[in-house]
């Protein structure tokens, strides 16, 4: 709201769509007084509010191409003056005395000329938005214009429209001049709220304008050609794609809901009454899903978002089938309007925030236009459907249970939505291969999960882990000799301290006992700036050139060290390793797994001086090496647990068993492939005397 030109958008459209809803309700009651009988009425009412969305079919598919091919600023100004005209002569031709029937006919043919300008005007004020704010602002922006349009407002301009009405018969005593009718005075300010738009928009707004060199690009083709490369654009980008897939299974399924909802209603065995219940809490729901949606999934990936909220409106759409009774239809009728909500502020905000500006009118002109059509083919569809199923009921075989016509309607349209949710989903997802529900509990704590970042591996990761003295030195140093007989490229390296950053970050950590500790935040924080540089400049260079990358302690040496030693919540620890190794895992880790009373005493058989950690107490590193087992346990197929108290020999044959698995040599590890064909050659196990000898030599 500090941004001046998109404040004062706000103000003038929050009036705007006041006007809109005021003006929807006056022109229905309108067009209705003006005939008498009860059909009359209630067809002209009806025919007022259906000619609304018929313009779609006639102006739609050329509207985006016309708010991306002129000036979006003139375009909604020069819509709003003529809404302004259309508007002001529905009740002038009522004062001018016309008959009824010339009255309810100009306000029909009105209505389809100002829903036509609506159209234009639509995708060019939407189109126009992005270009107010900062994309970081985006959703901000959305919510505040969603709740607005579809949320304050519907319900001032009926609180005002009623009390109008009373305030006018109570000043006239009933006997209203047709110039103080509350409908025609409605139709004023709606008409007069479109001239005040105009004003704003041409003089206070000039922002919204497009950029010279976007008008010179659309003035240079063709409107049929525009119209053929938006319809590409959205067929060829899996983006915009999804959020069209998805955003119309949604308002597909809402349909449903809405052309069921009396005969739902009825099934419980309520009345009118429930249906307005029903009707009130969907918007309920809609509301709550825009205002507190983005706060409860905080930094979640908006493109996950749209496609699990989907899937939200659509399950719970048919757990509406399964209410047995209001309060639980209640309940369902919030949550489908909260996913509706949540995906309609996350498919309109990454429709503004990540479309080029060229085409974005276009591609807001189909969302409008296709969710305007589907709407309605839902809406008389299953209204027909449902009619002619009456209160009719299937038996599901011979168990005694029968569903109602309508209730499978639900279930149908949940089935749907569900189906385009994940479609869209599929589509959308830009963070593959993280799990979806681990990523929605870590986003609501405030800890997204990062995907793996694109990278190309050729080479083999092996991390040796375990408790001080459990003999990681000696048995990486075997497989490397191991492997570099073989002519094979191995990089051994370490964590913390493999590179002149590390040796820096190292010194901080491992000091003697008595200098100045890092307090445990910190520590894990070193920790994770040691590894983040230690990956980018050491193993990933080395596996993406087809290397053997042999690391004493990684990843798992935080989480048991940090997390279950220092007490650090391990989730935390876990994402900021994530994060700074960019997802990067091992393909193997070996957890020599050892006492820690029996680790810490061959630790002192060195007679050198322990370091922070070695130092520590017995039970701290109890914690340590339950830590490792846990996390072993919990990937059992990436582990190789080992007793370290075991000979070395035996050790290092368990470990090279496990590598030749790996490098697909059973029984030995294949040398490297020439470049002129294959090496057939296998190198046999070593012996006893052999490992023994490679020992000594480490």
């Amino acid at each position: 709201m500090r941004i001046r030109p998109f404040r004062r958008l706000w103000i003038v459209l929050g009036a705007a769509s006041f006007g809109d809803w005021f003006g929807l309700l006056a022109t229905s009651v309108f067009a209705a007084s003006q005939v008498e009988g009860s059909t009359a009425k209630g067809a002209a009412f009806g025919t007022v509010i259906a000619i609304r969305l018929l313009p779609a079919l006639v102006l739609g598919p050329i509207a985006g191409v016309l708010a991306d091919r002129f000036d979006r600023r003139w375009t909604m100004v020069i819509c709003d003056v003529l809404r302004f005209l259309l508007f002001a002569s529905i009740p002038l031709v009522a004062v001018l005395g016309a008959s009824g029937a010339v009255v309810v006919g100009w306000a029909t043919i009105a209505t389809f000329l100002i829903e036509s300008i609506t159209l234009l005007w639509i995708p060019a004020k939407e189109a126009a938005v992005p270009n107010l704010i900062p994309r970081a602002r985006l959703e901000a922006a959305n919510q505040l214009t969603l709740i607005t349009t579809y949320g304050l407002t519907p319900v001032l301009a009926a609180l005002v429209l009623a009390a109008l009405d009373g305030a006018v018969r109570a000043a006239t005593g009933g006997a209203t001049p047709d110039w103080a009718e509350p409908a025609q005075l409605a139709l004023w300010f709606n008409a007069l709220s479109r001239l005040a738009t105009a004003v704003v928009v041409a003089f206070g707004i000039r922002e919204i304008s497009q950029g010279r060199a976007a008008e010179r690009d659309q003035a240079e083709q063709t409107m049929l050609r525009q119209f053929k490369e938006g319809w590409q654009f959205i067929g060829q980008t899996p983006l915009v794609r999804g959020l069209v897939l998805g955003i119309f299974g949604a308002f597909a399924g809402g349909g449903i809901v809405i052309g069921t909802a009396r005969f739902f209603a009825n099934s419980l065995g309520a009345g009118d009454a429930a249906f307005y219940l029903l009707f009130g809490a969907i918007f309920i729901g809609l509301a709550v899903g825009i205002g507190l949606g983005p706060m409860i999934v905080k930094d979640m990936s908006r493109r996950r978002w749209f496609g699990m909220s989907i899937v939200l409106a659509s399950a719970a759409v048919m757990t509406l089938a399964f209410a047995i009774h209001l309060s639980m239809a209640m309940v369902g009728a919030i949550l489908v309007g909260a996913g509706a909500g949540m995906a309609f502020l996350a498919g309109t905000t990454l429709l503004g925030g990540e479309i080029a500006d060229e085409v974005r009118g276009r591609v807001f002109a189909v969302v409008q236009i296709g969710t305007r059509l589907v709407l309605i083919l839902a809406i008389a569809l299953s209204s027909l459907l449902a009619g002619v199923g009456g209160s009719r009921r299937f038996e599901i075989a011979d168990l005694g249970v029968s569903i109602s016509s309508t209730r499978l309607l639900l279930l149908v349209a949940g089935a749907a939505g569900i189906f385009a949710g994940i479609s869209a989903f599929g589509q959308m997802d830009d963070k593959k291969g993280v799990p979806v529900l681990a990523d929605l509990w870590g986003s609501v704590r405030g800890r997204p999960l990062m995907p793996a970042e694109p990278f190309v591996s050729t080479g083999l990761f092996v991390v040796f882990e375990g408790g001080e003295g459990a003999g990681k030195s000696t048995q990486l140093g075997l497989l490397a000799d191991r492997l570099r007989e073989q002519g094979r490229d191995v990089v051994v390296t370490r964590e913390p301290g493999a590179t002149p950053v590390g040796e820096r970050i190292r010194s901080l950590l491992l000091g003697q006992p008595g200098s100045d500790v890092p307090s445990p935040r910190a520590e894990a924080l070193l920790y994770a700036a040691d590894r983040a540089h230690h990956v980018a400049t050491v193993v990933r260079p080395a596996l993406a050139r087809g290397g053997v990358v042999i690391s004493d302690r990684y990843v798992d040496s935080s989480l048991a060290y940090q997390g279950a030693g220092r007490t650090l919540p391990v989730d935390e620890v876990s994402w900021l390793s994530s994060w700074a190794t960019g997802g990067l895992k091992p393909d193997l880790v070996v957890l020599l797994d050892v006492d820690p009373r029996t680790g810490l005493s061959r630790v002192a058989s060195r007679g050198e001086d322990r370091d922070h950690l070695e130092a520590e107490s017995v039970s701290f590193h109890e914690r340590v090496r339950y830590a490792f087992l846990d996390l072993a346990a919990a990937d059992p197929k990436r582990y190789l647990v080992l007793d370290a108290s075991r000979p070395a020999t035996e050790i290092a044959k368990a470990v090279a068993r496990r590598i030749d698995e790996m490098l697909g040599a059973p029984g030995g590890i294949v040398h490297p492939r020439p470049a002129h064909g294959p090496d057939t050659s296998v190198q046999p196990e070593l012996s006893d005397a052999e490992l023994v000898t490679m020992e000594h030599r480490t």
